[in-house]
Parts: structure tokens; sequence; C-alpha cells
């Protein structure tokens, strides 16, 4: 991505009255082990005596997406790579390397620490996989760093007058985007199944990308209820040729031709609360939404100052748990909009953007001070229990292997 996110992870280091030794991926969103580093060069005396962090704040948690071999040949690794000064050559016992590998990713960071625990940063509520982490000796640190980012990616929205709302520009009822649709975003392909059955296609600026690793036809749905039958989706639809980059960016004239958003999220078919800049971008540009995230998502929204639009959109579909018909609630309520006469859609969407306007004001007036401050009260708490479990233990484990 494009924003020079090491510059905002310093300022997180800076802002809080801590010594830190932190990690995270470079490039920004890979999750590979071998892209896990540290944000700066640290001395030994250092690896030993900081707490250690590691920010995984852009992507979601997956606890199970490196195996126990994976992580011990990453540390390996890491040790051979220093056989010429001899440092670490006793840190290639195999049951140090073992053991080593037995920490999840903290085998990828510097193991020997005197802190018992790792400082986690990650960007999601309500999550299983923050609790797996958590057995795991990492101390959960939440940060919406989705916002604070965006902040950054979108801020020319807050000066741009091409997106200033006239009902006579719109031309489409809805402006979505739909890039990738592999992994947590399968759900994708049952929203455009669905959108051209009813008819709504017609009513869209959408497009469609039949390839995402591999053809839409092949792919295999982890939840059997978004199969879809149509495999000519890429027929009825313009070609996707976005990159992945695409989501740093926004488009005035999608925005100004369109009644309102629909926002295609990451996670949907989830437990998690864990909003993008999808979800920002609309807010940043001064647009209206239909939100397709995980049950609740909106109610989390509200908890930053945002005003959603139940009264004018029916929003009960953020309360329905069951992914599939919370799915068929939203096409239903795209398909009410749509059936309104030209009058009703333009007193609607006049209305939409006066709730849309306060929410503009509200992203960059004031969003990003509390997001920080959150922050800053999530990490202090964080090292309370950090400053509890300083007791060497890794090391004094790894002493006893060397010795049998």
């Amino acid at each position: 991505m494009s924003v020079p996110l090491d510059r905002l992870y310093h300022y997180l280091d800076d802002c809080v009255n801590h010594d830190l030794l932190i990690y995270r991926w470079a490039p920004h969103g890979s999750r590979k082990l071998e892209d896990l580093d540290q944000l700066m060069t640290y001395s030994e005396s250092h690896w030993y005596n900081r707490p250690m962090m590691l920010f995984h704040d852009q992507e979601p948690l997956v606890y199970n997406m490196y195996t126990t071999a994976q992580l011990r040949n990453c540390s390996k690794q890491f040790f051979d790579q220093d056989v010429d000064n001899k440092r670490f050559n006793f840190m290639l016992k195999d049951t140090v390397l073992d053991y080593i590998a037995s920490q999840h990713l903290r085998a990828v960071m510097i193991c020997v620490n005197r802190y018992d625990k790792t400082i986690l940063v990650h960007s999601e509520v309500h999550s299983s996989q923050v609790e797996l982490f958590a057995q795991k000796n990492f101390v959960p640190v939440y940060f919406w760093s989705h916002a604070v980012i965006s902040l950054d990616w979108f801020r020319y929205a807050a000066h741009d007058p091409k997106l200033a709302f006239d009902p006579e520009k719109i031309q489409q009822d809805f402006l979505i985007y739909n890039r990738a649709w592999s992994g947590t975003r399968e759900y994708r392909l049952c929203f455009v199944e669905q959108l051209l059955t009813v008819g709504l296609q017609q009513h869209c600026n959408i497009s469609f990308s039949p390839e995402d690793g591999e053809h839409y036809s092949t792919h295999q749905f982890i939840n059997p209820n978004f199969q879809i039958i149509n495999h000519n989706l890429h027929d009825k639809l313009k070609l996707n040729t976005h990159n992945s980059t695409a989501s740093a960016d926004y488009c005035g004239e999608d925005y100004t031709t369109a009644g309102l958003e629909v926002v295609l999220e990451t996670l949907f078919d989830d437990c998690r609360w864990h909003l993008t800049e999808k979800t920002l971008r609309p807010i940043a540009c001064g647009k209206p939404f239909i939100l397709v995230a995980t049950q609740g998502s909106l109610k989390y929204l509200k908890t930053y100052g945002f005003e959603t639009f139940d009264g004018l959109i029916d929003e009960s579909y953020d309360t329905i748990v069951d992914s599939r018909s919370r799915l068929d609630a939203i096409i239903q309520e795209m398909k009410r909009i749509t059936e309104l006469d030209a009058d009703a859609k333009q007193v609607l969407y006049t209305k939409l953007h006066e709730i849309a306007q306060r929410n503009k004001q509200r992203f960059f007036n004031g969003l990003f001070d509390q997001v920080i401050e959150e922050y800053k009260i999530n990490l202090n708490q964080a090292m309370i229990v950090m400053q509890q479990h300083c007791t060497n233990k890794h090391h004094t484990v790894i002493q006893e292997l060397l010795q049998n």
C-alpha cells in the first residue's frame, strides 16, 4: 500500500511512555513469516530487556495459519544467518528449536527475552482468534488501525469539490466495489449471483473478476450456503481490472454518480467485528452506504460516533446472525430501494446524504484522537500484565534444554 506505515508505527511507539521492541510485517499487509521483522535495528540489550510488541493490525488474525514446522524452520534460518559470528550457535539444538517453535509467532521474533509474554496489537473485536493467541502467551491490544490509515489514504476527500452531492448526477442506485472473492470473501460470489437473480445489476455500478487465484467456477466453498450454480457471472458484468491497492484510493466520479455504496467487507461469514478502509471510504467521501459485514458491525461503527441510516434504510439486517439470511435481507432492501419512484428516490438520497455529511465531519474531526486514546489505554493495561509476567521464563527453559 502507499501509506508509509512504518512512520505510523514509530508514532505509536513515541506516543506512549514505554520502551518497546516492535515487530511488524513489511511489506505491509503481508502475512508471510519471512516478512515479519523488527521495525528498526535494536541492540542485543534491547532484545533481552524490552517488552516485545507485534503489530498484526491490518489483516484478520488466523491462529492456525502457520504450522509448527514452518515456525521452526523460520527460527532456524534466523540463527543460521549468524553462524559466522557464532553468537547463536547454541540455539540450533533440536530441543531448543522445538521449544521456540512452540511459542507461535514469537518463534520468528527474539524468543529469549526476560518477558514471558508478547504484546499483540490487533484490529478485531469479539474474536475467538484473539483468545487463541492469548492462550499462547500473547497479550492482546486492540487498535483500530484502519481508521488511522484511512485518514491518510482519503485525506483529499475532505477538500474534493467533486464529491459534493448533486441528485441530478446520480445515474445508478448502487456503487459496489467487488475485486476479490477468495478466502473470507467467498460470500461475494453468492452476492453477485443473487444480484443477477433479482435483476439488480442494471441498478449497480459493479464489476467482477472471474479469477482470484483460481477461476470462480472451480472454487470450493467453505460455507455451502454460499454455493453458486450460475457460472456465467462474468458474461453479465463488466470485468474488474483493479489491483489490491485500489482500496487505498477513491474515484470521485463513482461517488457522485451513485445513490449509495454497498460495502463488501473482508469479513462477513464470521463473528468478529473487523472493519477496514472499505467501510471508511464512503464515510470519508460523504456517501451513504449499506454495510455487508459481520452481524453487529453497524452497532460497532456507532461506538466511534458515526450515524447509520436506520429509518431511511432497513438496517435490521445488521441483527441477523445467520450469514446467508443476512445477505438475503440486504438484497431485499436493495430491491426495495430500486422500486421507489424517481421523486421518492430523490427525497431518500437527499436525506441519506445529510447524514453522510455529518459522518464525514466526524471522520475528519475527532476520530483520530479517539482511536489513538483508545490505543494508549489498551496498551497501558497490557503493560501491567507484561510487568506481572517478567520472570525470564523462556531463557530459563532454554538453559535447561541446553544442559540436557
